[in-house]
């Protein structure tokens, strides 16, 4: 081989394996940042994402706050009311504690003869509970002749006395709220009632009386539902649980005084078409950014800056070296305390100084986030697909284009700053979840909903679980809202 070929030879083996060493470059790159990636999602969880604590399982993080310490002293603050067991109502029975050396006196009668021996010294209350049935006979009072009609006349029973032997309303209620409001099992409320008060109610009997519950606070759910579509501001969620062992989820609308959940088997936009509030809305609505919620363009959106704290939290972790994260959570809780400063004040917006303050901050923050993690080089031209962008990139993206759906809260005090209204109204489905196990039916799991949430906007109300579902049995369901 002369001189000339073997140069060719070398100079095509050395580009074929240039051509080689670029080729295993880029894919180590792209294992490693699969690598990466997978790392990051295995170590994921509710403290570092927008993963919910109901999906961190038996592997639970060490709690951790999103809160800074405020550097005040731990437990109640001056001036703070305090509160302590108070009696309910007056005395039912009173027990008088004479002294010791009194009890043995050969005089004692004479003292309690009169009057003026003994006084109170010092008084003590204790509560005790009676756990006890009230058995009502009801007689249909029979006339055999009438004297002035001469008729045969048969008194009627109340409307809702059919049986021979039944349960009255207010067993009904007791096992509507165990189950409901309480978290029980069916299987439970049967034990416990039998226990305390000695009936034997069968787990099918105490299901029908929890669907009666719901058919009695039926008529409050719509208009429930209507001031909600009519509401300035509302907060939105969803949530999954087990109906007889496939995934369900429940959709939930509410406000600080109003509460109105649904259940369909679809998450997304089906599901909240189904709940029906989003629909018809035309304030602002509160969520945690999920995509199908942006597909309602008659409201305006408004983020939950929790999350958003939960995710910069994960790029704190993962990504230690880039300092925008950090940054950026400093800046949303200067944000809140600055609308918190302002609102205590009555004020209903932040000042221009502080909007324009906040406003170059962020702008600032995005820029240097863009340039700590750009956009990744596009793909070689053989392979198909969009850039795999990762979930860094992916929020600093998104917070660039939901700028005003993030500061929201400091324009209009109405805007909460986070979306934990939503969340604690959900959060009774993962209890119920948790203590039964799962829902039977679908119909079950809408009437432990519908009660719930009739239950649930009463409370905002100041009316109590049990006071408010007695009225509903009474006809007065709209007590809730009052």
């Amino acid at each position: 081989m002369d001189k000339d070929k073997l140069i060719e030879s070398l100079t095509k083996q050395v580009a074929d394996l240039t051509a080689l060493v670029q080729s295993l470059t880029e894919s180590n790159a792209a294992l490693m940042e699969t690598i990466r990636e997978l790392q990051q999602q295995l170590n994921q969880n509710s403290q570092n994402s927008s993963k919910p604590p109901s999906s961190d399982g038996f592997n639970k993080p060490a709690p951790k706050s999103l809160r800074q310490k405020s550097g005040k002293k731990q437990g109640g603050q001056k001036g703070h009311p305090g509160a302590h067991m108070s009696i309910p109502h007056e005395p039912d029975e009173y027990s008088k504690h004479l002294p010791k050396k009194c009890l043995s006196c050969p005089h004692l009668n004479e003292c309690v003869m009169n009057g003026n021996v003994f006084t109170c010294g010092e008084k003590r209350y204790e509560v005790n509970a009676v756990i006890t049935t009230k058995v009502t006979e009801h007689q249909s009072i029979q006339v055999d002749s009438c004297p002035c009609t001469g008729e045969s006349l048969t008194g009627e029973f109340p409307e809702g006395i059919r049986a021979y032997v039944q349960y009255g309303d207010s067993v009904s209620v007791l096992a509507g709220l165990l189950s409901t409001y309480g978290a029980v099992s069916a299987m439970r409320i049967h034990v416990l009632l039998g226990s305390l008060l000695g009936v034997s109610l069968s787990t099918g009997t105490i299901t029908a009386m929890v669907s009666k519950c719901a058919q009695k606070v039926g008529s409050t759910l719509e208009t429930i539902k209507s001031m909600l579509i009519g509401a300035n501001v509302a907060n939105f969620d969803e949530t999954g649980t087990d109906v007889n062992g496939k995934t369900i989820w429940v959709h939930s609308s509410s406000t600080p005084e109003l509460t109105y959940q649904t259940i369909n088997a679809k998450r997304g936009q089906i599901g909240m078409e189904g709940n029906g509030v989003l629909t018809e809305f035309g304030g602002i609505a509160v969520h945690d950014c999920w995509s199908p919620y942006w597909k309602y363009n008659g409201i305006t959106h408004a983020v939950c800056n929790a999350h958003l704290l939960r995710e910069l939290t994960g790029v704190e972790q993962y990504s230690p070296e880039h300092k925008w994260a950090p940054m950026f959570k400093t800046l949303l809780r200067s944000m809140k305390k600055a609308r918190d400063k302002a609102a205590a004040k009555g004020k209903t917006e932040l000042s221009y100084y502080y909007l324009h303050k906040f406003d170059t901050e962020y702008d600032r923050l995005m820029k240097m986030a863009d340039e700590e993690c750009p956009l990744p080089p596009d793909p070689p031209q053989k392979k198909k697909g969009r850039k795999k962008k990762g979930k860094e990139r992916s929020l600093i993206e998104r917070l660039m284009a939901l700028k005003a759906s993030v500061c929201l809260f400091i324009r209009d005090f109405d805007v909460p700053f986070d979306n934990n209204q939503a969340e604690r109204d959900v959060r009774n489905v993962k209890t119920k979840t948790k203590v039964s196990g799962c829902f039977r039916t679908e119909s079950g799991a809408q009437d432990y909903l519908d009660i719930m949430s009739y239950i649930s906007t009463g409370r905002k109300h100041g009316v109590s679980a049990y006071e408010a579902l007695t009225a509903a049995f009474a006809g007065n369901a709209e007590i809730a809202l009052q």
